[in-house]
């Protein structure tokens, strides 16, 4: 877990000759929910808002985006051409939410903006899976909208003009697209309800990850975190959810055990032994 974290921060931050720290790249999201059941509620883009905006109800309900900032070396050209590296502020108001059981990042998205630069850039990284090619949309909802799709009632978002982002690059954690995103894009992500990313997976179904704009504008008006206490509720975090699944797996085979031990467990075990390594597996 600690090593896709890593990978993700990488992944999140290297922008021209910009790279952050881990402990600027992770952001943690409030309402966590499990990415299967956002892919079962979505198998096509207008039947998906219902479920999609039901499945962002508990992180809408407080704010889950961060503002972190941190010194990073930059690389620019000077006036004969020649590279030259000057240290910058670099800030990313974050939004990323996990898997409660695996820690596994579901869906980020983020503002990242570099002192002196005329646009900023929204980043959005979604899990492995998606084809590639046809890369990511995001609408931004109003607050109207947005609550529409919480009590599952159908939302016409066809006059609403939705940002295309390609990805930029692939790694363990999950793929990440980014674009800019000027004082337009910005604005309306401080008014919107909320930000509707779409997906395409491997099957060709739209998969719709929804992010609450909740406490967006404030996080990228207001003052950073601090970094050290970031990542110490991080830290604490990741031990809950690494308790979580010690909980689940003891759970599990003690479950196993009380099969085993009323012969719930023979049948299955008979059966097996005459499929292929497979089958096994299954």
């Amino acid at each position: 877990m600690t090593r896709k974290a890593s990978v993700l921060a990488r992944g999140w931050l290297r922008h021209t000759g910009v790279q952050f720290g881990v402990a600027a790249a992770l952001a943690i999201a409030v309402g966590i929910s499990p990415l299967a059941a956002q892919q079962k509620q979505a198998p096509a883009a207008k039947k998906a808002e219902p479920a999609k905006g039901k499945d962002a109800q508990p992180a809408q309900q407080q704010s889950a985006w961060v503002k972190l900032c941190e010194k990073a070396p930059m690389l620019h050209k000077d006036k004969d051409g020649k590279d030259v590296k000057e240290e910058k502020n670099v800030c990313l108001t974050h939004h990323e939410r996990l898997d409660g059981n695996t820690g596994m990042v579901l869906v980020s998205a983020a503002i990242r903006q570099i002192e002196g630069a005329d646009k900023n850039h929204l980043m959005v990284m979604v899990p492995l899976g998606m084809a590639v090619h046809p890369g990511l949309r995001a609408t931004v909802y109003t607050k109207e909208m947005w609550e529409q799709a919480q009590k599952n009632q159908k939302v016409d978002d066809s006059k609403l003009e939705a940002i295309k982002l390609s990805y930029a690059l692939c790694h363990p954690a999950g793929c990440t697209a980014e674009v800019e995103a000027g004082k337009d894009v910005v604005g309306k992500l401080k008014t919107g309800g909320g930000l509707m990313i779409m997906a395409i997976n491997a099957q060709g179904q739209v998969i719709a990850f929804p992010v609450p704009l909740t406490g967006f504008a404030e996080a990228f008006d207001g003052q950073p975190i601090d970094n050290q206490k970031y990542s110490e509720a991080r830290k604490t975090l990741m031990a809950q959810i690494a308790q979580r699944q010690q909980q689940m797996m003891e759970e599990y085979k003690k479950q196993q055990a009380t099969g085993s031990a009323g012969g719930g467990q023979q049948a299955p075990t008979a059966a097996a032994k005459g499929a292929p390594p497979a089958e096994k597996k299954k």
